[in-house]
């Protein structure tokens, strides 16, 4: 059996009472008698096992269960998180005038389903829209990588094209209440090897309650301070799941942004949510519960 390691004990007081409620609830509205209820009670080995088949069809969603593949690809490169002071270090230097981070919290321990902890900006701190924050770190992966960068999407990026989903919009908003006063935010993330081999809609539909998908904004930032993630052909290309984008700027926001590695040049890509990939992998980050 699984362990059970991030329930809460107040979330597993409320299933308890959800489960309670419902019997209550089940009592009242068959009209049982004295026979039927005793019937159910000496079937209960069944009545159990079809709560449990209840609660495991609603806890985890087969929805675009069929996009997803097998992958072998990984972090060929020889990635690892760095760690969080020479990260914030990278960005004052990138990003002259960002201030700081709450470096304490990368002390913690790590939620489960999290590679390492990343410092990622406030994308306010760096542009007045998302999508020119985004349109300057994109053109600072190319200035690292001494030109060896392409923006398929170049001068598609403004927000009829290009918005954050709002579980990501949200989460970062939570995360930056918590970590109020500082403009660089310290997140738990992984960089894709957990949802490789899923389309985006997919990888999106069984992330867990607390994860989010992360939008190019903060995977460019997160290739900028790791840009040893992706620097081979077959290293994990990198959905960002937690951005919208609509190729025609119709509202079809039915899209969404990638990092590739391709003939010695990173490419910023974007394509439908629905194809699963065994060389892709979403990039998630964490909030607390």
């Amino acid at each position: 059996m699984k362990a059970i390691t991030n329930i809460t004990e107040g979330q597993k007081k409320q299933y308890l009472r959800f489960v309670e409620d419902a019997a209550e609830r089940a009592l009242k509205e068959t009209g049982l008698d004295k026979d039927g209820l005793q019937k159910l009670i000496e079937n209960g080995d069944e009545f159990q096992s079809r709560i449990v088949t209840a609660v495991r069809e609603l806890s985890v969603s087969n929805q675009y269960a069929d996009e997803e593949t097998e992958s072998s690809y990984g972090y060929l490169s020889g990635y690892k998180p760095k760690g969080i002071t020479e990260q914030t270090n990278i960005l004052r230097q990138l990003f002259p005038g960002v201030g700081f981070a709450d470096e304490k919290l990368a002390e913690g321990q790590l939620p489960p389903n999290a590679e390492g902890w990343f410092a990622i900006p406030r994308w306010e701190k760096i542009a007045p829209t998302y999508g020119e924050a985004v349109q300057k770190v994109l053109d600072l992966i190319k200035q690292t990588r001494n030109g060896a960068f392409y923006n398929y999407r170049d001068g598609q990026l403004g927000p009829q094209y290009l918005r954050q989903s709002q579980k990501s919009a949200k989460a970062f908003q939570k995360l930056g209440d918590e970590q109020k006063d500082h403009d660089i935010l310290v997140v738990p993330a992984q960089f894709g090897l957990r949802h490789r081999g899923r389309s985006v809609r997919r990888a999106r539909e069984v992330m867990n309650a607390n994860e989010f998908g992360l939008g190019a904004f903060a995977v460019g930032i997160m290739i900028l301070t790791h840009p040893e993630r992706l620097m081979n052909y077959d290293d994990l290309w990198i959905d960002c799941a937690g951005d919208e984008f609509a190729p025609d700027a119709d509202g079809d926001f039915s899209w969404s942004p990638f990092f590739e590695f391709s003939d010695g040049v990173v490419g910023f890509v974007t394509f439908w949510v629905d194809i699963a990939c065994g060389s892709f992998g979403s990039a998630s980050g964490l909030v607390s519960q």
